[in-house]
């Protein structure tokens, strides 16, 4: 059987949505009959300067030919066709969401990463993305053939169901601070809420995106919220999971998500949301379990965590639909499974641009 190799950008361990995945996928194949080798690639993948573009060339030219490469879309859709052009194997990109749809890019680049993912994915023997929503702007944006795309939406993790904080209610948002994630707008949000009882924690990375990290931290502070919102950072498994039991809602304000993990999350443990439609968040979260507003808008958000704030029982009717929704989603085995049936199909596709 060929070689498999999971080629991952940067430190496997960060604390994000995309890297869980990674290591999720990474530990689980073998259960599924496919051991894959862990491929470590430069950390500053997607704007990787040409050294790195060079490293990770070299790293990939090194494993065997007849390997099939799975390799993260955070590098994948990077990787200019100088690094990919003399590279003949047997690719499978791992695309979460299109890197050109992150948050706050500049044009210039932004058109830079369209081309370079387009490019990159015409060269894949296979895809595999997180959502269906991604699936369908790759076909329709970036010319990936819909036979050629496999859907592996994350997995989720048995938990038990959150007991709350009492009083006042604790309302919890988790992800790594980024523009893309919009915690500016919900600390905004919150600012119209000042009138009612409610205590928020944000936990996620701060090291990500520092500026907008200190801009969310400048607005906490200018709103005079720093008692009632705390910036937490990345947390421990451990701690994070025992938020996610203390929570009696949680909140996602992001403005775009290639699946939402942490949507995920809670509804495994049955909580209310309050989420945005940005992206693929409007379809991981059934109507039933969440109140939905535009992305980006502070007023939309502010008025539909009122209401959930103030009725009790509209936030039992969410708390049980999202506990229903969530005992139905995929167990990482299931992602695993999905993942390792494309990685075995593409062992027997012709390896791109090989000598006949």
């Amino acid at each position: 059987m060929p070689d498999v190799v999971f080629a991952i950008p940067g430190d496997i361990d960060t604390p994000t949505g995309g890297y869980a995945y990674d290591r999720r996928v990474l530990a689980l194949l073998p259960e599924c009959g496919l051991p894959a080798r862990h491929l470590p690639l430069p950390g500053s993948f997607p704007f990787a300067p040409v050294p790195d573009l060079a490293m990770a060339g070299r790293a990939l030219g090194q494993t065997p030919e007849e390997a099939v490469v799975l390799v993260d879309g955070l590098a994948y859709g990077a990787l200019t066709d100088i690094v990919l052009k003399d590279l003949h194997r047997r690719f499978v990109a791992l695309v979460h969401h299109p890197l050109a749809l992150e948050t706050g890019l500049p044009e210039r680049r932004r058109r830079a990463l369209v081309e370079s993912e387009r490019a990159a994915l015409a060269r894949a023997v296979a895809v595999i993305v997180t959502s269906p929503l991604t699936a369908r702007i790759l076909a329709a944006d970036y010319d990936v053939p819909a036979q050629k795309i496999t859907v592996a939406v994350p997995g989720t993790d048995p938990a038990p169901r959150a007991t709350g904080g009492g009083e006042p209610p604790s309302i919890l948002a988790v992800g790594a601070v980024s523009p893309r994630k919009a915690y500016g707008v919900l600390v905004e949000a919150m600012a119209l809420l000042a009138d009612l009882p409610w205590r928020l924690r944000i936990l996620g990375a701060t090291d990500r995106a520092p500026e907008e990290a200190d801009r969310v931290a400048a607005g906490i502070r200018d709103r005079r919220l720093a008692g009632r919102i705390a910036l937490e950072g990345a947390q421990p498994d451990e701690a994070l999971q025992a938020a996610y039991g203390a929570a009696d809602l949680f909140v996602m304000p992001s403005l775009f998500e290639g699946y939402g993990m942490v949507l995920a999350e809670a509804m495994a443990r049955g909580l209310p949301i309050v989420c945005t439609t940005g992206g693929a968040a409007a379809e991981t979260v059934p109507d039933a379990a969440a109140l939905k507003v535009a992305p980006g808008d502070a007023g939309a958000l502010a008025a539909a965590l009122r209401l959930v704030i103030c009725d009790p029982a509209l936030r039992a009717r969410l708390a049980d639909a999202s506990l229903a929704a969530g005992r139905a989603l995929p167990t990482w085995t299931d992602t695993a499974r999905r993942i390792a049936d494309v990685v075995r199909g593409a062992m027997t596709a012709p390896i791109p641009g090989a000598s006949r």
